[in-house]
């Protein structure tokens, strides 16, 4: 670059300088720029070996039979953004390209990249903001459909999920319509915040004027989970959160739990009952269970984003928190237990003595044979918005859950929790219900694409 400076170049010596004099210190300024950016480009690669062999290098594969930021082992990465959209797209086949681009753009961000430099005019193909490399930095980004995309604005009615419906208000929500429900929900998690703003902010750049943003939260965890990683990490309430999670690593109770079976149509077709209003043909799609095939290996999420009166919950006793949630502030144990991850024995405890009937974990999950295909996979994140109009701390957590069937998994243990004394400290602002489809195969396949086939 010429020692001049080009503000006080331009401004003061253009009326002294000769057109032909200007368009030489111009040329020659655009040229030392285009070899600064070419040297930048040339080593970017080396760059890049040393950048991603360190903490940022973690992997996680886009394409997979299942979406990756759903079967997440503990600790999960640190920082996250739920970002819910509106397709304003004109038809069908354009929703698809923006699907298409999104899927394609999430690929290349989770597995780490080198951001090239471009002509002088062209708009940079990356913002730039993570420097000349994208580290993956543990980055999962899971793609979501919610009950409106399925309306008749692209045919997709018959394809729609059988368990996909609109979040209902339960008793204590309060729900913002204008940050709830949404026509795709995209959940970006990932080691540092820094990648989790670029990463949003290049898919928003892959899908505009296709796909527009209704509402966003932003979430982290808490960076001192406990004496081994396997600790949960703490809630805005002090409470560790999650620890009774079922076992990510056991596939066959993930296949019982979280993942809809794989269609399995009968060997020989039945002769297909005459039409009527009140039973119509089956679409060719549909498993006998309700389900479209296209949906196998999918899972159904759960968001609400619960706003945590903080103030007013550090005003109780610890000793009644604790009868609240059933567990120990300080251990994460069980009340009467030692650990984080003990059993609490509630037949031992038939009465409530130990652990009160209400207590929140007692209704969570009573481990009881008749409840145990009910338990659902959490992954909550804190949110902080500051301070709202009232002068109180906008705190709380954005809840997440993977469930096969909603019914008969979260809005079960939700009305069970209707009950519990902490619904005096908390009120579900937002959220919604989404369903999660199965991952893509690769390149040159995409999230969502059976909806197309």
């Amino acid at each position: 670059m010429s020692p001049l400076d080009r503000r006080q170049f331009l401004t003061g010596s253009a009326a002294v300088l000769g057109a032909g004099a200007l368009g030489a210190i111009a040329g020659a300024e655009a040229e030392a720029e285009s070899r600064a950016n070419a040297a930048v480009t040339q080593s970017a690669s080396e760059q890049a070996r040393i950048a991603l062999g360190g903490e940022l290098a973690t992997r996680v594969p886009f394409d997979a039979p299942h979406q990756a930021g759903i079967l997440t082992p503990a600790p999960a990465q640190a920082q996250a953004t739920f970002v819910a959209l509106d397709a304003i797209a004109p038809n069908r086949g354009v929703l698809a390209t923006a699907l298409q681009n999104l899927s394609t753009r999430a690929r290349s961000l989770t597995q780490g990249d080198t951001v090239g430099a471009e002509e002088l005019d062209d708009p940079p193909p990356d913002s730039g903001i993570l420097g000349p490399i994208n580290a993956p930095d543990e980055l999962t980004i899971t793609i979501a459909f919610g009950a409106s995309l399925f309306d008749r604005r692209y045919g997709l009615q018959a394809l729609r999920p059988r368990g996909l419906e609109r979040m209902p208000n339960f008793a204590h929500d309060n729900l913002d319509p204008a940050r709830s429900h949404g026509d795709v929900l995209l959940s970006v998690c990932a080691g540092q915040r820094d990648t989790v703003t670029h990463t949003v902010r290049e898919l928003m750049r892959s899908v505009v004027g296709h796909l527009t943003p209704r509402w966003r939260i932003d979430g982290f965890q808490s960076a001192r989970r406990g004496p081994t990683p396997a600790n949960h990490p703490r809630n805005l309430f002090a409470f560790r959160d999650g620890t009774a999670n079922p076992d990510v690593n056991d596939a066959s109770l993930m296949d019982e739990l979280i993942w809809l079976p794989p269609a399995h149509p009968p060997t020989t077709q039945p002769a297909r009952p005459l039409a009527t209003p009140s039973a119509p043909p089956a679409s060719p799609g549909a498993r006998s269970s309700g389900e479209p095939a296209w949906a196998s290996g999918g899972t159904y999420q759960v968001v609400r984003t619960i706003r945590m009166h903080v103030e007013f919950w550090d005003r109780v006793g610890m000793f009644e928190q604790q009868k609240m949630i059933g567990r120990y502030r300080v251990s994460g144990a069980p009340l009467g237990g030692t650990n984080e991850f003990e059993d609490p024995r509630y037949d031992l405890d038939p009465q409530g003595k130990r652990i009160p009937l209400v207590a929140h974990i007692r209704l969570a999950n009573p481990r009881t044979p008749q409840t145990a295909d009910q338990r659902i996979l959490r992954r909550g994140y804190n949110f902080d918005r500051g301070i709202d109009e009232a002068g109180d701390l906008d705190q709380g957590l954005v809840f997440v859950a993977f469930n096969q069937d909603i019914q008969r998994q979260f809005a079960t243990i939700q009305k069970r929790l209707e009950e519990e004394e902490m619904v005096d400290y908390i009120t579900p602002v937002g959220g919604g219900y989404f369903f999660a489809p199965p991952g893509a195969h690769g390149p040159g396949d995409w999230v969502g694409s059976g909806l197309f086939v």
